[in-house]
C-alpha cells in the first residue's frame, strides 16, 4: 500500500455581518468571512490538504477565486469534488486531522456537527476526523478577530 501525507492551510478575513461556515456547520456568529466562495476556512485547509498529499496542484487551482462558477458556492461542493479527484486516482482518506485558530464564537460546541458533516461527505468514519479549536490568546490578526486561520493534516492511501 502507498501512503501519503498532506497539509493545508486557510485564512480568511473576518466582518461584521457576514455568516459564518466551518467543517460544513453554520455557526452563530457576529462576524464571517470575505471570501469569493462561502469562504469555509476549515474545508478550504482540507481540500489543500487532500489535494497535496495526491501530489496534485492547490484549491485555487481547481476552483478559482476568479470563475464565476464558484461564486458563493458551498465548500461542501468543493470538499466532494476534492474527494472525487483524489477517488478517481486510485486513492482514499485515511484520516484528517486540523486547527482552527479563532478567538470568538467559541467552536467546540460545533465539533462533533462539523466531523458528522465531513465524513458524511467524504464518505469516511466520524473517528476518522479529528478537528480542534483554539485562540490565539489574543496575539495576532486572529487575536484581534480580525481574521481565522486554518490547518489540516490528511493521510490518504492507494492499493498497489
Amino acid at each position: 500500500m502507498k501512503i501519503r501525507t498532506g497539509i493545508g492551510i486557510d485564512f480568511h478575513r473576518l466582518e461584521n455581518g457576514i455568516p459564518l461556515r466551518l467543517g460544513g456547520v453554520d455557526i452563530p456568529s457576529e462576524k464571517g468571512y470575505v471570501a469569493h466562495s462561502d469562504g469555509d476556512a476549515l474545508i478550504h485547509a482540507i481540500c489543500d490538504a487532500i489535494l497535496g498529499a495526491a501530489g496534485l496542484r492547490d484549491i485555487g487551482h481547481y476552483f478559482p477565486d476568479t470563475s464565476d462558477d464558484y461564486k458563493n458556492i458551498d465548500s461542501r461542493i468543493l470538499l466532494k469534488k476534492t474527494s472525487e479527484l483524489i477517488t478517481e486516482r486510485g486513492y482514499s482518506i485515511e484520516n484528517i486531522d486540523s486547527v482552527i485558530c479563532l478567538e470568538r464564537p467559541r467552536i467546540s460546541p460545533h465539533i462533533d456537527e462539523m466531523r458528522k458533516t465531513l465524513a458524511s461527505i467524504l464518505s469516511i468514519e466520524y473517528g476518522d476526523i479529528a478537528i480542534k479549536a483554539t485562540t490565539t490568546e489574543k496575539l495576532g490578526f486572529t487575536g484581534r478577530e480580525e481574521g481565522i486561520a486554518t490547518f489540516a493534516t490528511v493521510l490518504i492511501s492507494k492499493k498497489q
